[in-house]
């Protein structure tokens, strides 16, 4: 019988266990970030209705999304980001809850779109949301998470690029552009990807050459961040409500992340709309200055209209999501590699069947005193047993002696041994050799 090719698809991985623990180990650090905020987790399923999924996600989503018939001939869908899952959740579950409501969720999701470096079309997500209060505190809070979590994963310099979808849309409004929006919004969400000119152009088919001039100006950075939002304000019509309310809480918010120690992070950059077009207020990018070609690591924003989409009841939201692959990638290309978490940290030699229940026996004590402890299952020599704990980077290996000399500890990145007479001493040697290689 011929056997069959092992590969995976275009844009898909496998990942190694160095690769894995590295991941793991980014996620437990996102997850403390994430506690320390208030944030709770939860999970949901990774095939929804495909009118769940595309109620309102735009043209280029429909295109990505993998969609397709069950067996049951329903019309289904992958979940392509975690957001939109999460309205449907709250629109659900909201009576069962408390708010507002503090979310984490990390998992994967799924897009057919092309694939480059640190974009793939299986990937994963780490969202953070708050539901149920439209307000300068909850909006700053995920420009801090954010932060934290940047200065948690030591990524280096970061700026955390914001605007208002409203202030934007207010300008658009005030130069008869409303019913082009989402095309102008995603024409100018791509400008850094295709460069100052290219986008002109394809603002001048919109709109003409006249408006599309006004629009580069309109998203064109000042020298600080309040001289970008008052002419962004000015480019609106006066007394316009909600330019004015959308202006006071950008105000707000950089108050907030200034008051908490991250102002000289935070950059007012009207250039940044998000192409989806749930979002409704603040919009926030995270980018790398070490790797900015890249792109954003974790965006986001506020979308107070998606749960109407599922719900009659008002549940205004505020969130953003890490890209751990497209981060992991970037840490990697920037020279700072993910440091793999830990694994097994002792490695019992295994030099005579005879003594495999001890073996055990120690292991489990060792287990339960804190170590993460492995047998290795067969009386190889003592050689082989040395390259398997080096390939795997155990830092100790224990070997069973006999009554003059009971156990001994061999440190096996130095190459020394440590002679233990008495089992309650082990613990104390073992920790105290993984302690002093932090």
């Amino acid at each position: 019988m011929p056997t069959i090719t092992p590969r995976v698809l275009k844009g898909f991985r496998d990942f190694l266990p160095d690769a894995e623990m590295a991941r793991a180990s980014l996620v437990k650090k996102l997850e403390q970030v994430f506690a320390s905020f208030g944030f709770v987790p939860i999970d949901t399923p990774v095939l929804e209705y495909a009118e769940i999924l595309l109620g309102k996600g735009g043209g280029e989503t429909d295109k990505q999304v993998y969609r397709f018939l069950d067996h049951g001939e329903r019309d289904v869908a992958m979940r392509f980001d975690l957001t939109v899952p999460f309205a449907r959740f709250m629109a659900e579950h909201v009576d069962e809850l408390y708010l507002p409501f503090r979310r984490y969720h990390i998992a994967k999701v799924w897009r057919g779109e092309n694939t480059q470096r640190g974009r793939y079309r299986e990937f994963m997500q780490c969202d953070f949301d708050i539901v149920g209060t439209d307000s300068a505190s909850a909006d700053a809070d995920i420009v801090l998470t954010a932060a934290q979590a940047m200065t948690k994963l030591q990524v280096g310099d970061f700026s955390l690029r914001v605007n208002h979808r409203a202030l934007f849309n207010r300008f658009l409004a005030h130069i008869d552009a409303s019913d082009k929006s989402v095309d102008i919004l995603r024409a100018v969400d791509k400008l850094e990807k295709i460069g100052q000119q290219a986008t002109a152009n394809a603002l001048s088919s919109l709109v003409g050459s006249p408006l599309a001039s006004d629009i580069l100006e309109f998203i064109r950075k000042e020298d600080s961040f309040e001289a970008t939002l008052d002419k962004m304000h000015r480019f609106c019509a006066q007394k316009d409500q909600a330019a004015d309310m959308a202006k006071d809480r950008m105000l707000k918010i950089m108050e907030c992340v200034s008051a908490a120690g991250f102002e000289n992070r935070m950059v007012l950059d009207p250039s940044i709309t998000r192409g989806l077009d749930y979002y409704t207020g603040m919009v926030l990018e995270t980018t790398l200055a070490a790797l900015p070609e890249i792109g954003s690591v974790c965006s986001g924003g506020r979308y107070d209209e998606l749960a109407s989409l599922y719900t009659d009841k008002k549940l205004p939201g505020v969130g953003a999501s890490v890209g751990l692959d497209r981060l992991m990638a970037a840490l990697e290309a920037i020279g700072k590699p993910v440091v793999s978490g830990e694994s097994t940290q002792i490695l019992i030699i295994n030099q005579d069947d005879i003594q495999l229940p001890e073996m055990h026996r120690l292991a489990n004590l060792l287990r339960a005193d804190g170590f993460a402890v492995e047998v290795f299952p067969e009386p190889k020599k003592v050689v082989a047993q040395y390259t398997y704990a080096e390939r795997k980077h155990i830092p100790l290996a224990l070997f069973l002696g006999n009554a003059s000399k009971p156990y001994t500890l061999r440190v096996l990145g130095r190459r020394e041994n440590i002679e233990i007479a008495d089992f309650s001493a082990i613990s104390d040697a073992a920790r105290k050799e993984l302690d002093g290689s932090r």
